[in-house]
């Protein structure tokens, strides 16, 4: 799992690569939590991302709550159909709004 975590005017953007799954879910969970505690606007690059778990969900749903208690936003950017279609069966894609790149995700804040 590659985590890379840049700020653009403000915002947090955090670029996601490989699987988010239960052998990296701890790691991406430390790194982004950590990174966002600063920032009320978040977007999430899942790009280059092939497989979300249950673990990977629930990390995304942890960065969710905790930009939210601050009355910040969450999108996610390049969501693969097959994440899209797992976080529409459980409900996650009601929490985040979808994007297709970071430059129109950076312009909708």
């Amino acid at each position: 799992m590659q985590i890379d975590i840049n700020t653009e005017n403000s915002i947090l953007i955090i670029t996601l690569k490989g699987s988010i799954d239960s052998k990296t879910a701890s790691e991406v969970q430390q790194k982004v939590l950590e990174a966002s505690v600063e920032s009320d606007n978040v977007i999430i690059d899942l790009t280059k991302v092939d497989f979300v778990s249950s673990a990977g969900l629930r990390v995304l749903l942890m960065v969710y709550r905790q930009i939210k208690s601050k009355n910040g936003k969450v999108i996610l950017v390049g969501v693969s159909e097959e994440i899209t279609e797992v976080m529409e069966m459980t409900g996650f894609i009601n929490f985040f709004e979808i994007i297709d790149t970071v430059t129109n995700a950076l312009s909708s804040f």
